[in-house]
C-alpha cells in the first residue's frame, strides 16, 4: 500500500483551510494546515517535508509569492500551488514566474483542488483511493481588458490569466483569436510584459491596415533606392522588435506572397531588407491575432497552413463581451474613471437600472463599443448618477434587428427553393457581401480602409472584393 502523500495547506483564513483540508483528507492525503508562511517554514526546518503546498498569496507578515520563493530556493522540487481571490494578469504571472505549479482561483470547486492535487504529486504518489479517478478540471487553453491591464472576474477571464500566466514565460509564438474589438493587442502586450523580454521593445502592427504594396517594407525595411520614393534606409517591424516582441494584428489578411517570407523569418529568424543584400538575423517572439477563421482560410487555399502550425504554437481565444457579461460593470467603472481623468470631469457612475440596461445588451461591437459608449457618456451626461435615460439611443436592440432580416432572408430562401432554384449558397453569399459592401461605404463615404474597420475586417477583404465587382 503506498505511502499517504503530506500536503500543507497555509492560509490566513481558518474555513479555507479547513474546507480544502477536508476534502484532501477524504481523497487519503495526510494535510497540515498553517495560518501563515512564518509557520509554515518553522515547520519544514524541524518536519518531514511536504509532498505539495497550497499557498495563499495574501497573508499577514509574508505574502504567498514569498513564500514561494523561499520554498523553491530550499526545496526546488517541491510543487506549489498558489491560491488567490485576486486574480489578474501580475499575481498569476508573478506566480509562475516565481516557479508554482498552478494557479488557482477562489473560489474554487473543491473536487478541481483534489483533483489538480493528484495531478501535481510526483507519479505514483497521487493519494488515496479514488485519487487517480477524480475529474480534472479543464484545462486553460481558450482564454480581457483596461488601459494597459485587463479587467474580469467571470471564470473565461480567470482562465485568460492563468493562461497568460503561464505562457509569458516561454519563448513560443502564440496566436490570438477574438471578435473585433474584445482587446486582442491588450492580451498581447500583458503576454509581453510579463515576459523575459519586458525590457525589450514590444511593436504592434495592423497587417490590414497597410497597404499590400507597402507591407513589405514595413516587416522587414527597405534599403535606400529599392523602390521608387525610398530615399533612404528603413528599418522594419522585426528589426525593432529585435529581443522583444512583435505583434501582427489581422494577420489572416496577410498577402500570400508575405505569407511566404514570414514563414521563412519565423523558421530561420534572419531576412533580406527590400532590395538589400545583407542577412539581417532577428530575435524576436511573434503574436498574432485574428479574428478570421484560420483554418477554414487554409482550406479554401488564402491561408498557409504551414504558416498558421508555425503561428498557433498556443491558441489564447479572447470571449466576446456578451459571454461575459458579468465583468461588465467593472470595466464600465474603469472605462467611466479613465474618461474622467482625461476630461477633468468628477467620476460618474452607472445606477442599478443602467447596468441591467448594458447587461441585457448584446455588444456586437465588444469591450471596444463599451469604452466608446462610456466615454460618451462621461462627456454628455448632464449628472454624476448615469440612469437609463441617459442610454437612450446608444443602445441599439441588435437581437430584434437580427431577428428582423433573418425572418426576411429565410422567406426569401424559401420562395428560390420553392420555384425550383439551385446554386442558392453563391448567389446569396455575393449578394450578402454587396449589401455589406455597399452600406458600409456609404456609411464611411467611401473610406475603404474605415469601411472595413466597421464590418470588422481587413481593408485587403474589401479591395478584394470590390475588384470581383461586388462592391
Amino acid at each position: 500500500m503506498p505511502t499517504p502523500t503530506r500536503i500543507w495547506v497555509i492560509d490566513d483564513d481558518r474555513s479555507v483551510r479547513f474546507v480544502l483540508a477536508e476534502a484532501l483528507r477524504e481523497a487519503g492525503h495526510l494535510v497540515q494546515g498553517f495560518e501563515g508562511a512564518r509557520q509554515a517554514l518553522a515547520a519544514l526546518a524541524e518536519e518531514a517535508p511536504p509532498d505539495l503546498v497550497f499557498t495563499d498569496v495574501r497573508m499577514p507578515e509574508m505574502d504567498g509569492i514569498a513564500l514561494l520563493e523561499v520554498l523553491k530556493a530550499r526545496r526546488p522540487g517541491l510543487p506549489v500551488i498558489v491560491m488567490s481571490a485576486y486574480t489578474d494578469v501580475a499575481s498569476t504571472a508573478s506566480a509562475f514566474r516565481g516557479g508554482a505549479h498552478e494557479f488557482l482561483s477562489k473560489p474554487f470547486d473543491l473536487d478541481e483542488a483534489v483533483a489538480l492535487a493528484a495531478r501535481a504529486l510526483p507519479a505514483g504518489r497521487g493519494g488515496g483511493p479514488g485519487a487517480a479517478d477524480a475529474p480534472a478540471p479543464e484545462t486553460p487553453a481558450d482564454t480581457p481588458l483596461a488601459a494597459d491591464a485587463l479587467v474580469g472576474e467571470t471564470p473565461a477571464m480567470r482562465e485568460l490569466f492563468r493562461a497568460i500566466g503561464r505562457v509569458a514565460q516561454t519563448p513560443l509564438n502564440v496566436l490570438i483569436t477574438g471578435e473585433t474589438g474584445t482587446g486582442k493587442e491588450l492580451v498581447a502586450r500583458a503576454l509581453h510584459r510579463e515576459s523575459p523580454r519586458a525590457h525589450k521593445p514590444f511593436v504592434a502592427l495592423n497587417t490590414a491596415a497597410i497597404p499590400a504594396e507597402l507591407l513589405e517594407s514595413e516587416l522587414f525595411g527597405h534599403e535606400a533606392g529599392a523602390f521608387t520614393g525610398a530615399q533612404k534606409r528603413h528599418t522594419g517591424r522585426f528589426e525593432q522588435a529585435d529581443g522583444g516582441t512583435l505583434f501582427l494584428d489581422e494577420i489572416g489578411d496577410m498577402p500570400a506572397g508575405l505569407q511566404t517570407r514570414l514563414l521563412r523569418v519565423l523558421a530561420e529568424g534572419e531576412f533580406f531588407r527590400v532590395g538589400g543584400r545583407e542577412l539581417i538575423r532577428v530575435d524576436v517572439r511573434v503574436i498574432a491575432a485574428t479574428h478570421q477563421d484560420l483554418e477554414a482560410k487554409v482550406r479554401d487555399g488564402s491561408f498557409r497552413a504551414d504558416l498558421l502550425h508555425r503561428l498557433d504554437v498556443v491558441r489564447l481565444r479572447l470571449p466576446p463581451l456578451r459571454e461575459r457579461k458579468a465583468d461588465i460593470p467593472a470595466l464600465a467603472a474603469r472605462f467611466l474613471a479613465q474618461a474622467a481623468a482625461r476630461l477633468g470631469s468628477p467620476a460618474k457612475r452607472l445606477n442599478a437600472e443602467a447596468l441591467k440596461r448594458l447587461q441585457q445588451h448584446d455588444w456586437p461591437g465588444n469591450v471596444r463599443e463599451l469604452e466608446n459608449l462610456c466615454w460618451r457618456l462621461a462627456a454628455l451626461a448632464p449628472g454624476e448618477s448615469i440612469g437609463p435615460r441617459d442610454l437612450a439611443g446608444s443602445l441599439r436592440p441588435a437581437a430584434a434587428a437580427s431577428a428582423d432580416w433573418t425572418r426576411h432572408l429565410a422567406q426569401a430562401v424559401r420562395d428560390a427553393l420553392a420555384r425550383g432554384e439551385t446554386g442558392l449558397y453563391p448567389a446569396y453569399r455575393e449578394t450578402f457581401d454587396q449589401v455589406l459592401l455597399e452600406a458600409a461605404l456609404e456609411h464611411t463615404n467611401g473610406h475603404r480602409q474605415r469601411a472595413a474597420g466597421v464590418l470588422g475586417v481587413g481593408r485587403n477583404t474589401v479591395t478584394r472584393k470590390l475588384g470581383r465587382g461586388t462592391g
